[in-house]
């Protein structure tokens, strides 16, 4: 009960921060291209991109680990638990849930306050920018992918820390770009639940169906299919049975 309660306080930390940080990345990025030159250039402003999340990772890595192992992504807590990894609960992730959409709004509302009048036209998070049931198609797909990304590289990639932790914000900013035309996209319920706030749209049927419903069923797929392609050894099944 106590642990629950300290993973949850956790995550609603991690998850403002996350979000407050996360959302200044289209901002950075064009500050960083106008200061090398290069603003107005894919590729480049693409790496720069990569380079500003993998920074972003390497500290939340680090902050997360403080908290006790805390997590700003619902759709993560839930495949881990579905793959049999971690300590999670019903119980505990009926707590964290909830925590990481508060602290979702929370950061949300910091950034929309502080950040500077010139690059607020960028703030807004993720937004269904095609029919609903094609968004909620392609959610759950992008979130299927990231989510068997992630497990793949944590678990079965290099050992090397911060080869690891680049893959990672390769990864993301790859199913971003390729979601970009469809729902933003978001890939994190808290994220989209905090932006939906901020919009007054967190309580219609295609925020639920777009932004929760198909990341997790995404996310929780691609831990099962992690789990077909690589069982956990047999000692490890005699000692949960």
């Amino acid at each position: 009960m106590v642990g629950a309660i300290k993973a949850a306080i956790g995550d609603a930390l991690l998850t403002f921060m996350w979000i407050f940080c996360a959302s200044t990345l289209g901002a950075l990025t064009s500050v960083v291209s106008t200061a090398l030159g290069v603003n107005g250039l894919v590729w480049p402003s693409l790496f720069i991109t990569t380079f500003l999340v993998f920074l972003l990772v390497v500290v939340f890595t680090f902050i997360g680990d403080l908290l006790g192992g805390a997590s700003f992504n619902p759709t993560g807590t839930a495949a881990f638990y579905a793959a049999g990894l971690g300590s999670d609960t019903l119980f505990s992730m009926a707590l964290r849930f909830p925590a990481q959409a508060f602290g979702a709004v929370a950061g949300a509302l910091a950034i929309k306050e502080v950040m500077p009048a010139e690059y607020k036209h960028m703030l807004g998070g993720p937004s269904l920018k095609v029919d609903l049931h094609t968004g909620a198609i392609a959610e759950g797909v992008l979130t299927f992918l990231i989510t068997f990304a992630v497990l793949v590289i944590i678990l079965k990639g290099p050992r090397n820390p911060l080869f690891k932790t680049w893959l990672l914000a390769v990864a993301t900013v790859t199913m971003v770009v390729t979601g970009s035309s469809y729902t933003g996209p978001s890939m994190n319920p808290a994220n989209a639940f905090g932006w939906a706030y901020v919009n007054n749209w967190h309580n219609t049927w295609d925020q639920f169906y777009v932004y929760w419903i198909c990341p997790f069923i995404g996310a929780i797929f691609a831990a099962w299919f992690f789990r077909v392609l690589f069982p956990p050894p047999a000692q490890v099944k005699q000692k949960k049975a």
